[in-house]
C-alpha cells in the first residue's frame, strides 16, 4: 500500500474463516475520508463498519525464510476502531483515529515468494462515551416518525467526524534486532548544548551503538555511543521559531547505528533523527523559548479539505504553510487531535511553533469521566508522546479542549491526566483549553498555562461588539488573579460569509469578523504587556461541520475559505502578525531563489 495508491471499500460480513461480500465494492483511494468521495448521500454519514482490502506484491529479498529480516504493516492513521489482516490472519487492533500503529508480519508473508499479500483492513466510526474523541448513539424509538432501528451518532464538538483511512499505509523491514525507540532532550546555554539521548534496541541484548551528530553542513560536531548518555555541541545553532531568528527550524542530524550479530550474521540497523536544540521554560507572566520571550500570534486548524476530507494531501499541506508564513503566524495549535506527521515534519523544517493535542474534544458528559474513559486518555497521551516527544516545534502539550471541566470528577480526571503526561514527558509544560466559569474549573489548577476560548459579542451578546473591551478584559484578570499563570486565548472569531458585506457591521459580514477582531486585539494589546502570552485565531479556514440550522455548509469562522481564499480579516491578521513580529526585532527569513525540491 502506498500514499497515492488505491484500497478496496467493501460492504462485507466476517465469519470464522472467510469474507463474504454483502454489498456494493467500490474503489477507494488512500489516504482520503471516504464520506465525500462518490454520489451516495448514505455514505457521507454512514456510521459503522466499512472494509478495505488491496493485494500487493513484496520484493522477493523481504521474502527470504532466514528469520533475519522483519517485514512490518504500518498505518500512519485510520478513524476510528482499526482491525487489521494480512492474507486472513489478524495482525493488529488499534482503537483512535490519530495516530500511528504497526505489526510485525514477517512470519505471515516470508517463506511465499511469488504469492501477493492481501491486506484486509476492518473500520468502524463509531464514538461512544469512552472513545476519544466520545459521542453517544441514540435510537429514535417513534415509529410514527423514524424508520426501524434508525439512529444518529451524537458528538459535542463542531467539526465533522470524516472516516477512513486517513494517511500513508507503508511496508518496512528493519533486521531482526532494531532500533525501536530512541529519545533525544536538550539543554543549551551561549557556547555549549548537550544532547541527552537514550536509545532502545529490541531483538537481542548483545549490540553495539554508536551515534553521530551532524550540522546541516554535513560535519560531525559530536559522536557517542551506548544506549543512552550525552552529547556535547559547542557553539550550537539552537531551534528558534520562524520570525524569531534569521534561520529558524535550525536541526541537526543524529545518526544512530546498532550492530549485533545473531546466528553468524552481522546485523545492522541505521535511524537518522533530525534534532532541534532548544528550551523550553514557563514563568508566570512568559513562556520563554531558549530564555527568550516567545508570544504566540497564530491560528487554530482543521485537517480538513473538500473531497478527501481528512485525508491526507500534500499540495494542500504545503500551500497552508506558505499562507500561514505570508499571515505572519508563527504557532498553531492542533485542534483537535494529533495531525500528520507531514505536518509536524514541516512545523520542525519552517520553525512553526505547535501546541499539540490530543483528540480530547467533547469530554461533555459525566459517564466520559469515568475509570475506562480514563484509561484509553492515558494510552492516547501515550501513543501522541511515543511520536512527537523528539520534536522541537511541540512546546507543549494540550490534553482536551472544552471539556466539561467543572463537573465534580473533572478534578481526578485532569490531576491524573496532566500527572502522566508530564511523568512521560517532564521537559514540556502541560495544558488544557478550558471554555468554562474561572472560579468552576477543576483542571485549571494542574496546568501550567491557562489556555481560554471565548466568544464574546458572536455567541454571547450576538451582535454586541461594545460589550467585548469590558468581558474580554475581565475574563483575564479574573483567570490571572485565580491561578497566577500565563495566559492564551486560545480561541476567538467570528463567522464570516465570504463576500456578504454590510457597513455598519452586521453579523455574518466580512466587516463584522473584522471588527471583532480588532475589538480583541486591542485588548490583546493592553494585556501581553503583561501575562498574556498568545492569541490562536479560530480559525486558520473554513472547515466541514454537521448539518445544522447554524451551519451553512459548515463553519464559516475561517479568515481563509475552504479552498484557501483570503476574507477580509486575513489582511487585518497578516498587519497584525507582522507588527508584532517587526516590534520584537524579529528578523524574516530571506527568499533568494524558488529552486523547488521534490518531496
Amino acid at each position: 500500500l502506498l500514499p497515492a495508491g488505491t484500497g478496496r471499500f467493501l460492504g462485507l460480513i466476517l465469519s470464522r474463516a472467510w469474507i463474504r461480500p454483502t454489498g456494493p465494492v467500490i474503489d477507494m483511494p488512500v489516504p482520503a475520508s471516504f464520506n465525500d468521495i462518490t454520489q451516495d448521500p448514505s455514505l457521507e454519514n454512514y456510521i459503522g463498519w466499512v472494509w478495505y482490502e488491496k493485494e500487493v506484491l513484496l520484493p522477493l529479498r523481504w521474502l527470504q525464510d532466514d528469520l533475519n529480516t522483519r517485514v512490518v504493516l504500518r498505518f500512519g492513521s485510520a478513524h476510528y476502531y482499526s482491525i487489521v489482516w494480512v492474507n486472513g490472519v489478524q495482525v493488529v487492533e488499534h482503537e483512535g483515529g490519530h495516530l500511528p500503529f504497526e505489526a510485525d508480519i514477517s512470519s505471515i508473508v516470508q517463506g511465499s515468494p511469488g504469492i501477493p499479500c492481501r491486506i484486509t483492513v476492518a473500520l468502524n466510526n463509531t464514538l461512544t462515551p469512552h472513545t476519544l474523541p466520545p459521542g453517544s448513539i441514540q435510537y429514535m424509538n417513534d415509529k410514527t416518525r423514524y424508520p426501524k432501528n434508525y439512529f444518529v451518532q451524537n458528538i459535542r464538538f463542531d467539526f465533522f467526524n470524516y472516516a477512513g483511512i486517513h494517511r500513508p499505509v507503508v511496508l518496512y523491514t528493519t533486521p531482526s534486532v532494531y532500533i525501536d525507540d530512541i529519545t533525544v532532550t536538550t539543554t543549551s546555554s551561549e557556547s555549549v548544548a548537550m544532547v541527552q539521548y537514550q536509545v532502545s534496541v529490541v531483538g537481542s541484548t548483545l549490540y553495539s551503538l554508536s551515534l553521530s551528530l551532524r550540522d546541516q553542513e554535513g560535519k560531525v560536531v559530536a559522536t557517542g555511543d551506548g544506549p543512552a548518555g550525552e552529547l556535547k555541541v559547542l557553539n550550537p545553532n539552537l531551534w528558534w521559531p520562524y520570525l524569531m531568528h534569521k534561520n529558524p527550524g535550525y536541526r541537526y542530524c543524529l545518526e544512530v547505528k546498532m550492530q549485533a550479530q545473531v546466528n553468524g550474521a552481522l546485523l545492522e540497523d541505521v535511524y537518522t533523527l533530525p534534532v532541534g536544540i532548544r528550551t523550553v521554560h514557563v514563568t508566570s507572566t512568559q513562556f520563554l523559548i531558549n530564555g527568550r520571550p516567545f508570544y504566540f500570534h497564530g491560528v487554530n486548524k482543521h485537517e480538513d479539505a473538500d473531497i478527501r476530507g481528512k485525508g491526507l494531501d500534500w499540495p494542500l499541506v504545503v500551500k497552508d504553510f506558505n499562507l500561514l508564513r505570508w499571515l505572519g503566524a508563527n504557532s498553531f495549535r492542533t485542534s483537535h487531535y494529533p495531525y500528520a506527521e507531514e505536518i509536524m515534519d514541516l512545523c520542525d523544517a519552517y520553525g512553526i511553533v505547535v501546541i499539540d493535542e490530543c483528540p480530547g474534544v467533547g469530554i461533555k458528559m459525566p459517564e466520559s469521566f469515568g475509570n475506562k474513559s480514563l484509561q484509553h486518555h492515558l494510552v492516547v497521551m501515550e501513543e501522541l508522546i511515543r511520536r512527537d516527544k523528539n520534536r522541537p516545534s511541540v512546546v507543549m502539550w494540550s490534553v482536551a479542549n472544552e471539556p466539561a471541566s467543572e463537573l465534580p470528577p473533572a478534578a481526578y480526571y485532569f490531576k491524573t491526566v496532566i500527572a502522566h503526561t508530564k511523568a512521560l514527558d517532564p521537559s514540556r509544560p502541560v495544558t488544557f483549553v478550558t471554555d468554562a466559569n474561572y472560579a468552576l474549573d477543576r483542571g485549571a489548577p494542574d496546568v501550567d498555562v491557562i489556555c481560554v476560548n471565548s466568544y464574546f459579542s458572536w455567541y454571547h451578546d450576538p451582535g454586541h461588539l461594545e460589550v467585548i473591551p469590558l468581558q474580554l478584559t475581565t475574563q483575564f484578570e479574573n483567570w490571572y488573579k485565580t491561578y497566577q499563570k500565563p495566559i492564551i486565548q486560545s480561541e476567538y472569531g467570528a463567522d464570516s460569509v465570504p463576500g456578504l458585506h454590510s457597513d455598519p457591521p452586521l453579523m455574518f459580514s466580512e466587516e463584522y469578523q473584522k471588527a471583532m477582531l480588532r475589538e480583541y486585539h486591542s485588548v490583546f494589546d493592553k494585556k501581553r504587556k503583561e501575562y498574556v502570552i498568545g492569541e490562536l485565531i479560530w480559525n486558520f479556514a473554513d472547515f466541514m461541520t454537521n448539518q445544522g440550522t447554524t451551519r451553512v455548509l459548515g463553519n464559516k469562522k475561517g479568515i481563509f475559505t475552504r479552498q484557501r481564499q483570503p476574507k477580509s480579516a486575513a489582511f487585518v491578521l497578516r498587519e497584525r502578525y507582522w507588527k508584532i513580529a517587526n516590534e520584537s526585532s524579529c528578523l524574516p527569513p530571506i527568499i533568494e531563489s524558488h529552486t523547488l525540491f521534490l518531496k
